[in-house]
């Protein structure tokens, strides 16, 4: 595997990481901080576009350590349990959308909370989210190992 490529690779989980990083620091904050009703509207307004734009940076970033690994058990090379650690995490933070993220991104899109339930749920929204920057930071941190190692 050339040097440039997996340069390439963490840089583009890099991208990932660095966009939720983004999105914990400056939109979950201000989220917080607009009225329900201004919530409501922004929501309506861009979060069709948020939810492509991190779809799609989600599935590239899981689909490096995954990819990594199934060809690292093909080639037989070093590297392959942190490359596993790395697609495990991967995966996790994938689940993370389907057993939180999506259920209560909808309940946004329906306007479904009181004022008060809404700012419960944009906290217990961050705590998740910055849950799943763990989950990332972590299979990006065994990503750079396995590559490392593959030298």
């Amino acid at each position: 595997m050339k040097k440039q490529f997996k340069y390439f690779l963490v840089a583009m989980f890099s991208i990932f990481l660095g966009s939720q990083l983004t999105e914990a620091v400056l939109l979950v904050p201000y989220w917080q901080s607009l009225s329900e009703a201004d919530f409501y509207s922004y929501y309506q307004s861009f979060g069709p576009t948020i939810g492509r734009f991190y779809t799609i940076l989600t599935i590239t970033a899981a689909v490096i350590p995954i990819g990594l690994t199934v060809y690292l058990a093909r080639s037989k090379a070093p590297g392959f349990r942190l490359a596993v650690t790395s697609a495990v995490l991967a995966v996790l933070f994938v689940a993370c959308f389907y057993i939180y993220f999506n259920g209560t991104n909808e309940l946004f899109y329906q306007s479904a909370l009181s004022p008060t339930e809404l700012k419960s749920e944009l906290i217990t929204w961050s705590q998740w989210h910055w849950g799943r920057v763990g989950l990332e930071c972590f299979s990006l941190l065994f990503l750079i190992l396995a590559l490392a190692k593959r030298n």
